[in-house]
């Protein structure tokens, strides 16, 4: 008596429900990787800069085609698509992903990059070491990837519809993300929110014995009332303001004033000499402050050492 072999085929409908199972995860891996960076598109050319993959200086450019790809394979794999013209570009952007990000944890085991500079493939949303970036696309991506081979049947006609919906999704999207800047997103797109303690914010990660948290740098925000502004101090909203942020913080004591910025010494100096602000200016790191903002200024209340109030701007209509 023989045995037959195990039968991978799509007869098997446990091997189909694994292969379907596995595409609609890696496409929601993507749609949510899109999310992040469509909430806050100015980040996302940062990071497209930052990578050096703005061909020919068009970084608006190539970061808005990369959400575009990222977006339309993610619906079409969310809605169950597996012809080998949605997998083969997957795989091919599954493996452009892990190049960056093995990229960025080679340069930080050389000691050639801090572990401030992750991967922003899901935009503010996750804080993640190049540790932690590479390993977790691996496991995230890769894996879906080869199971959402298994189970796949005969390629039958051309889903038109589908395709149109997915195509028309991608533009809303696309246009969205163009939007995106105008629009109060500021508590989803960044991890500045209501409810987030001070000892939350944070440079660096937990198993770092380096690692700066806002309570360390600003003491005082432990305790009382405080207002706090994020903004470059050449920002020229903030400088027309100053003269009113002077008087409102020279005119009360319940609540103080703060400006945090990630300013130079030499830049903070300057502003001091030639503002005579009345209000605190702290310097504190660009990988602190970069994550809790979209655009600047941006400031947030702090009471008794927790966020209870943002504001997308000077909180001028708050005194």
């Amino acid at each position: 008596m023989t045995t037959k072999p195990f039968d991978s085929s799509p007869s098997q409908p446990w091997i189909r429900v694994l292969g379907i199972a596995a595409v609609v995860f890696l496409g929601l891996v993507f749609l949510v990787a899109a999310l992040g960076k469509a909430m806050d598109p100015v980040s996302f050319v940062e990071q497209i800069r930052a990578e050096r993959l703005d061909f020919f200086g068009l970084a608006e450019a190539t970061a808005f085609m990369a959400l575009g790809l990222e977006i339309a394979l993610g619906l079409a794999l969310v809605t169950g698509l597996r012809r080998w013209w949605v997998l083969a570009p997957t795989a091919a952007l599954v493996a452009f992903f892990l190049f960056l990000s093995g990229r960025a944890y080679w340069r930080f085991e050389h000691g050639l990059i801090d572990e401030t500079e992750a991967c922003g493939c899901f935009g503010n949303l996750l804080n993640r070491t190049p540790k932690e970036a590479f390993w977790q696309d691996l496991w995230l991506l890769v894996v879906p990837l080869g199971l959402s081979l298994v189970g796949r049947g005969k390629e039958g006609a051309l889903p038109k519809r589908r395709l149109m919906l997915i195509g028309l999704l991608t533009a809303a999207a696309l246009v969205f993300a163009w939007k995106a800047p105008d629009l109060p997103l500021d508590d989803l797109a960044t991890r500045l929110k209501p409810g987030v303690g001070v000892n939350e914010i944070c440079a660096g990660s937990e198993e770092n014995p380096e690692q700066l948290c806002l309570d360390a740098l600003v003491s005082d925000f432990s305790d009382g009332r405080h207002w706090v502004v994020l903004s470059d101090l050449d920002e020229p909203t903030f400088l027309e303001a100053v003269p009113q942020l002077n008087e409102w913080s020279t005119s009360q004591s319940e609540t103080k004033l703060w400006i945090l910025t990630a300013a130079s010494a030499e830049a903070v100096s300057t502003f001091q000499w030639t503002q005579a602000p009345a209000f605190a200016v702290q310097e504190a790191p660009y990988a602190m402050l970069r994550p809790l903002h979209r655009r600047l200024p941006r400031s947030f209340l702090v009471e008794d050492g927790e966020v209870t109030r943002t504001v997308s701007d000077l909180p001028l209509t708050e005194f």
